[in-house]
């Protein structure tokens, strides 16, 4: 793999990260930060939000109190190059107690990120939730 595709693997690993940091430790702004203004997003219990603006009112409501019993992880663990600037990103989201015991099955999101001005934003996401089998 050449240096300038593992530089944007690592940049979208970065932002799975951010994801991640944001929601453990609350900060909403930060995650709207993360999405383009005309970003959509469904969750993991079928709420389809479009836009920004959306996306910061739900999100302003849920994530403050959202990791009061649990923390939550992120690992990226699949990237598909639509095309250079564009990537479609599979990850486990897993929630666990305060003591790193999983809390549930984990959910499946799957961002579709762009870069514009040399940046990975969230464009369209799909947090889908983990049945039992």
């Amino acid at each position: 793999m050449d240096t300038a595709r593992q530089a944007e693997i690592d940049a979208i690993k970065q932002v799975v990260a951010a994801i991640e940091h944001f929601q453990r430790n609350e900060l909403p702004e930060e995650f709207i930060g993360l999405f383009r203004s005309d970003a959509i997003w469904t969750t993991a219990h079928g709420k389809r939000l479009t836009g920004r603006d959306e996306i910061a009112e739900f999100t302003r409501k849920v994530l403050p109190g959202a990791m009061r019993d649990t923390t939550v992880t992120y690992e990226p663990v699949h990237i598909l190059f639509i095309r250079p600037d564009v990537a479609a990103v599979k990850a486990v989201a897993q929630y666990r107690t305060p003591d790193g015991e999983p809390v549930g099955n984990p959910n499946t999101p799957l961002y579709v990120m762009a870069k514009e001005d040399g940046r990975w934003l969230l464009v369209a996401c799909q947090n889908t939730g983990v049945l039992d089998a």
